[in-house]
């Protein structure tokens, strides 16, 4: 049998396409790997989801998941995964559109934070988004940036607030401003008798530093490369307090963020603290939402709130 060109026209026109609600369940399904899980969360029964996955899978051309066990993508399906999360990203960016005014502050963002800032900046920004914007809920998270970072792309975030520079494709940046860092030290080192630090000091001194995963820890390295310091990779801390017994405690000298000083750091402590001059030595602290966002005119108010309390 022969198609005619007007046939053809017409199987085009009436090829099936892709739905929100078929991704929808297929990402749910890739997640959780079985069918009655993924029918539990969506809602409906799991007839009804492996009908929407095999017609997804018309629309595609080829399975998404292996056939005769578990619910296990095809190589294809993972490829087709990562297309599928940024799609319903986008839709609900899309959806969740607001004017650019103070009632864009409504309904719920989950915020994710690095666990170096968190306690020095949400609880202040916390109370003035509950005194303002009372409908506001904010869901807030901690974790490391590469979490986090990966976490806003997939959708588990709406925002992320970490140490600068972040590296991801479709993120915004908002900066918010410079955390100059200070050096603490026990509290009969020989460097304590100065009221403040020059860099030349710092050659030769041992300097602790936080995990690699830490933006900070990097930035500890460059910094004993410029001024010819030691970094201790041996006594890595998992937190600012981490580096800053072992500080008190004489192992090196640690380089800690003015936020955390001002909170933490108390006459008669373990440690002394003194800045270090030049103003060469900060961290730049930044608020990341996805490229698109429909609720970017919240976000921006929530980056100027942060700028009002931060250092």
């Amino acid at each position: 049998m022969r198609l005619t060109t007007g046939g053809a026209r017409a199987w085009g026109m009436h090829r099936p396409r892709t739905t929100t609600r078929q991704l929808s369940y297929f990402v749910a399904l890739a997640e959780t790997g079985s069918f009655t899980r993924a029918a539990e969360r969506m809602g409906i029964s799991q007839p009804s989801l492996s009908q929407q996955i095999r017609g997804l899978e018309l629309v595609i051309g080829a399975p998404l998941f292996e056939r005769g066990g578990p619910a296990l993508l095809t190589p294809l399906g993972r490829e087709a995964l990562e297309r599928a999360r940024r799609i319903l990203l986008d839709v609900t960016d899309l959806e969740e559109m607001r004017a650019a005014s103070a009632d864009a502050l409504v309904g719920t963002i989950r915020l994710g934070v690095s666990p170096t800032l968190g306690a020095y900046l949400l609880p202040s920004l916390v109370a003035r988004l509950h005194r303002e914007h009372p409908t506001l809920r904010v869901h807030i998270r901690e974790g490391l940036p590469s979490t986090l970072t990966s976490g806003l792309v997939a959708g588990d975030h709406d925002l992320i607030l970490l140490q600068l520079p972040v590296a991801g494709r479709a993120l915004h940046t908002e900066r918010l401003f410079r955390e100059a860092l200070w050096l603490a030290m026990a509290t009969d080192h020989p460097l304590s008798a100065k009221s403040a630090i020059e860099p030349a000091d710092l050659r030769g001194q041992n300097l602790l530093t936080l995990v690699p995963e830490y933006r900070l820890a990097e930035q500890v390295a460059e910094i004993a490369a410029d001024v010819g310091g030691i970094m201790l990779n041996d006594y890595e801390g998992t937190s600012l307090d981490a580096i800053r017994q072992m500080a008190g405690m004489g192992m090196g000298l640690a380089l800690l963020p003015e936020l955390y000083v001002r909170q933490e750091v108390r006459d008669g402590d373990d440690v002394i603290v003194r800045p270090i001059k030049g103003g060469r030595y900060y961290r730049e602290i930044g608020l990341l939402w996805r490229v698109g966002a429909g609720r970017s005119p919240a976000y921006r108010l929530i980056a100027d709130m942060l700028r009002a309390v931060g250092p």
